[in-house]
């Protein structure tokens, strides 16, 4: 079974940065990170291909970066300029697809997420 750990989460101030890191012990064609704040339902960040096109939310495009390392089996979501409103519950996710898709729906594997944090 495809197994997905988190990590890199914590609590800083707004507009500094971040960089989460997920261990895949299997990468497949579509993964992606999201996210899910307080009360609010679970949301699309950012996605890669294996061929390494990237799609991002309109709220993080510009400030956050996907990428993935296939000799590490790590996808990464460096976040930069953070806001308040990106607090939230972080999760890596990938797809057995061979398309790509920011809906909730599309994934297949979770990660258990790490916290995030913006302070203002």
């Amino acid at each position: 079974q495809v197994q997905l750990v988190e990590s890199g989460g914590g609590s800083v101030q707004t507009g500094g940065s971040l960089r989460l890191s997920c261990a895949v012990s299997e990468f497949t064609y579509c993964m992606a990170w999201f996210r899910q704040a307080p009360g609010k339902e679970r949301e699309g960040v950012a996605y890669i291909t294996s061929g390494g096109s990237t799609n991002y939310a309109i709220s993080v495009k510009g400030r956050f970066t996907i990428s993935r390392d296939s000799a590490k089996n790590t996808l990464y979501l460096q976040m930069n300029s953070l806001k308040p409103e990106d607090t939230a519950m972080y999760y890596c996710a990938l797809s057995a697809r061979t398309w790509c898709s920011l809906d909730v729906s599309s994934m297949h594997n979770w990660g258990k997420g790490t916290l995030v944090t913006i302070s203002s």
